[in-house]
């Protein structure tokens, strides 16, 4: 049964390996979850992700980051932007998670950004989700 919303899988799997402690959990590669996988880098959330050829699409590896005893640096993630109900916003109305001590991930016409990075830039997207 193909996805409707490859993103959503995306942090569905992300958030039950986290829980589940995996060290790396594999999915079906796009350039969108590529590049939501480079802001989840870059912010540290994330160790590292690699692009793996299995012969057909290929599949992005993500190497979960913990700190001592295994704790999680990922705590909740949230998809706000879904197939049914796109949540646009505009630069002076870009979402501010957990005050600031989470992140919101937008796609853009520019790439995708953290919410922080918008604000800068004074731009404004779709709101794919919060991560904290």
């Amino acid at each position: 049964m193909p996805v409707t919303d490859p993103v959503a899988d995306m942090l569905t799997r992300i958030m039950n390996a986290n829980l589940a402690r995996k060290d790396h959990v594999l999915i079906p590669a796009s350039r969108l979850k590529l590049e939501v996988a480079k802001v989840l880098k870059a912010q540290g959330y994330v160790q590292k992700y690699d692009l793996v050829d299995d012969k057909r699409h290929g599949q992005l590896r993500i190497h979960l980051r913990y700190v001592e005893d295994r704790e999680r640096v990922i705590t909740g993630l949230r998809r706000v932007s879904r197939p049914g109900m796109r949540i646009y916003v505009d630069s002076k109305h870009v979402p501010r998670v957990m005050g600031g001590l989470g992140i919101a991930i937008l796609s853009t016409s520019h790439g995708v950004f953290t919410d922080r990075e918008a604000r800068r830039r004074r731009i404004g997207g779709e709101v794919l989700c919060y991560v904290w």
